[in-house]
């Protein structure tokens, strides 16, 4: 590890041009603001020429690594094979859509010299469609409201780590259906959030994560970070009982001392008893599949597989 060494990880996917583009910018900025770093290019399975033009940029800039992963694993992946190979005292992870704006590194690296271990950046305004907008609002939301971390305002993708915090992750998380901000989050570290306004990007606001990938990520975050299914069906359960016992004594009263035309009217067995057995068999189900992604999960841990594979390395030492 090298004294005030940033290393800036660039989360490449399909990203080809991009790659020497950002890497200029970046280096124009930090050099400006006499800040050294590192760039770790870490491409996450593309199929187009990107892991080639990083190659390129490797052998022609001496602060510049590039690495593939074996298949897409997505960017959360690639964040933690960056974070495993970064030598820098501290470390920020970077999109190849320039949404997130460069001039943030520079803030965020001075409130790391100021001795803040975590930076947040959080979005106080975005430039997205309003389908993405709605769909983070409503995330945040239940994430907040459910788990045991709390987001920011807006909300966050990224953050800029200390040497310390990066060790605890390479060393004591396991990067299996799970995501870095979140695992960050759950290890304190009091973070401190900088507020930005999220541009369109390359993109012009056009997510290459689909809503499979989306749908996915939201259910391991959730998973991974709240006990609330769980809580929620044994709750329910010792509902239902009780209200059972209760109901189940009523009716005993009423057909040992009572009258047995207590509602007023005779109601046909069957139709109730249909009714019952539909509710409480898709609440049953319902309460299995939930039960079945956490055991998923623990069968996940099991068997130890990595969660990303690192399939060329650099050339350089």
């Amino acid at each position: 590890m090298q004294e005030k060494l940033l290393s800036v990880i660039l989360l490449s996917y399909y990203s080809d041009e991009r790659i020497a583009a950002s890497y200029y910018k970046l280096k124009a900025l930090l050099d400006r603001e006499n800040i050294p770093f590192e760039f770790i290019v870490v491409d996450d399975g593309s199929e187009d020429s990107s892991f080639q033009k990083a190659e390129e940029l490797e052998a022609t800039e001496s602060n510049v690594f590039a690495y593939q992963l074996s298949r897409n694993y997505t960017a959360n992946y690639a964040w933690f094979a960056g974070l495993s190979v970064c030598k820098g005292a501290c470390a920020i992870a970077l999109p190849d859509d320039e949404q997130q704006p460069y001039q943030t590194v520079a803030e965020m690296y001075r409130l790391w010299e100021q001795g803040h271990q975590v930076i947040i950046p959080h979005r106080i305004s975005r430039e997205d469609p309003w389908s993405s907008r709605a769909f983070s609002i409503l995330y945040y939301k239940i994430i907040n409201a459910l788990s045991d971390i709390t987001y920011p305002e807006g909300g966050a993708d990224l953050a800029f780590l200390d040497r310390e915090v990066i060790d605890l992750l390479n060393e004591r998380i396991h990067p299996i259906n799970t995501a870095v901000v979140p695992e960050i989050l759950r290890l304190g570290f009091s973070p401190v959030y900088l507020p930005y306004a999220r541009p369109l990007g390359l993109n012009k606001g056009k997510s290459r994560w689909t809503w499979k990938k989306k749908v996915r990520l939201a259910k391991d975050v959730f998973i991974s970070s709240s006990s609330f299914p769980i809580r929620f069906i044994t709750n329910l359960g010792l509902s239902i009982t009780t209200l059972s016992v209760i109901i189940m004594i009523f009716y005993v009263y009423i057909n040992t001392w009572g009258n047995r035309q207590f509602w007023g009217m005779t109601v046909p067995g069957w139709t109730s008893t249909i009714l019952l057995i539909s509710f409480f068999g898709g609440l049953i189900l319902l309460s299995l599949g939930i039960i079945a992604e956490y055991i998923w999960r623990i069968y996940e841990e099991v068997k130890a597989r990595p969660g990303y594979i690192i399939r060329k390395r650099s050339v350089k030492k």
